[in-house]
């Protein structure tokens, strides 16, 4: 057996958690260790979160040279290179992998390549990877190994024909049809990357609405926007008989009583996550029975002395800054700097276009809590600064409780909503009402006269609407 070494704090898996609770304890004066099979960032940075950013970013950019004309521009013989455009999201994530290599030295993090097993409840071993055959040591054990994407029940993940976020990221080949079966965040996201660089898209979910987790007006409006935009999509509706053919994939597209059959070059599953819990295996730690997900305390503690977890592996929702959030909890927790804080109010973005941002309660659900409730709206078309840029699709949404003011909700449809929702997710961590947001003074003409005027509409005092 190798040399023992011995930690204040191991952490397993090196996404989003995983990093930002080795790096807090790195600042806490803590000696640290992440373990982890492939290049810090983990699956957000990697293979999600950043890199398919960088693709949406480019289809965007293409749109808008393809509509040069309604800024009376000339930008002739526009085109793209699929393979290029792949490349260069590649590169931003390598960019953003050596950012976090630079942070682990900064602050004396030991980086561990491989892939690190609990055996006994302060011990880890490296089973598989460059430093396979180490063991470490330490009172406090983090997990944070995240999930996976949840295949296609019943299809073989061939990484070419059948797809999850993942494989899509590295294909260097555009599909001349596509369809992507499930409609949240990254279902829409690579529908509209796919569609805005001349893909046949078709969006499937099994749900009746589109980003199901969504405000409804939010949803119908994204859902009539993609419509607009070329995408074909299909709520209420299962896919069933997936087959290989010689050129592609069929499957049967099935609502209610009716099914229809269809042909296409390859299938994107996003029907969900999975947690990863190879880590944990034998470690004897509880699982949430109804869900499978690690079970914590308020303090991230699992019922095995000296082992906590954090991000993805204890279930949704499954965001990067939520997880990031709760491992620097669970590190001031186990160290005593803080009381560790379980997450309550966060936001949730999109980045399709038009981009969606949301914080709180949807209007259905506060509808049905039986809350008395006021609803403010402003639409982009009334914002100057909106349709000087050509960008006046959707609308600010703001819920409040009828009684005191609360704000409830949140929901932003449009150009920079995920830059928006900012001020409403500091807005009601501090109590803030609607009021105290309608006079907050707001930079004019700029989007964020959207956020003040929704806030004043639910009091009937909008300016310009």
């Amino acid at each position: 057996m190798s040399d023992i070494v011995e930690y204040d704090l191991i952490v397993i898996g090196g996404g989003p958690a995983g990093y930002a609770g080795a790096i807090r304890a790195g600042q806490l004066g803590k000696k640290v260790a992440c373990v982890e099979m492939e290049r810090p960032g983990g699956t957000c940075l990697n293979w999600g979160c950043i890199p398919s950013k960088a693709l949406l970013k480019s289809a965007e950019l293409y749109q808008k040279m393809m509509h040069a004309a309604d800024f009376g521009l000339r930008a002739e013989s526009v085109g793209f290179d699929f393979e290029q455009v792949v490349g260069r999201s590649r590169k931003v994530a390598e960019q953003m992998a050596v950012g976090i290599e630079f942070l682990f030295k900064k602050n004396k993090v030991d980086h561990i390549r491989g892939q690190g097993q609990v055996t006994e409840s302060s011990t880890v071993e490296i089973k598989d990877g460059p430093d396979e055959g180490k063991t470490l040591k330490a009172q406090n054990i983090l997990l944070a190994t995240g999930c996976k994407m949840r295949p296609f029940p019943g299809l073989e993940l061939d990484g070419e024909r059948v797809m999850t976020s993942r494989e899509a990221l590295a294909q260097t080949k555009q599909p001349k049809s596509i369809l992507i079966i499930g409609a949240g965040a990254i279902g829409v996201e690579f529908a509209y990357f796919y569609n805005a660089l001349g893909s046949e898209v078709i969006l499937v979910e099994v749900l009746d609405q589109i980003l199901p987790i969504e405000d409804l007006e939010v949803s119908k409006l994204l859902r009539r926007s993609f419509k607009k935009q070329g995408i074909k999509v299909h709520v209420g509706t299962r896919v069933e008989n997936v087959a290989f053919s010689n050129s592609g994939l069929t499957a049967e597209l099935v609502k209610g009583e009716s099914s229809s059959t269809i042909e296409v070059d390859v299938m994107l599953s996003a029907i969900g996550v999975t947690p990863n819990l190879e880590g944990a295996v034998g470690s004897g730690i509880s699982l949430d029975e109804s869900r499978g997900y690690l079970k914590v305390d308020d303090r991230y503690a699992t019922n095995v002395e000296g082992i906590y977890s954090a991000g993805d592996i204890i279930g949704p929702p499954w965001l990067a800054h939520v997880a990031t959030y709760e491992a620097i909890q669970a590190v001031n927790g186990m160290f005593g700097a803080g009381t560790p804080n379980r997450v309550t109010l966060f936001p949730g973005c999109t980045y399709c276009n038009p981009q969606v941002a949301s914080i709180g309660q949807t209007e259905q659900a506060v509808k049905e809590g039986g809350v008395p409730y006021k609803v403010g709206k402003f639409p982009f078309v009334a914002s100057g600064k909106a349709v000087a840029s050509n960008a006046s699709e959707g609308f600010v949404k703001v819920i409040s409780a009828e009684v005191d003011g609360e704000i409830l909700g949140v929901h932003i449809i449009g150009a920079d909503a995920t830059e928006l929702i900012a001020e409403y997710a500091l807005a009601m961590r501090m109590e803030a009402t609607p009021l105290e947001v309608h006079e907050t003074i707001h930079a004019h003409p700029t989007l964020s006269e959207a956020l003040m005027e929704a806030a004043a509409a639910t009091e009937g005092e909008a300016i310009h609407i």
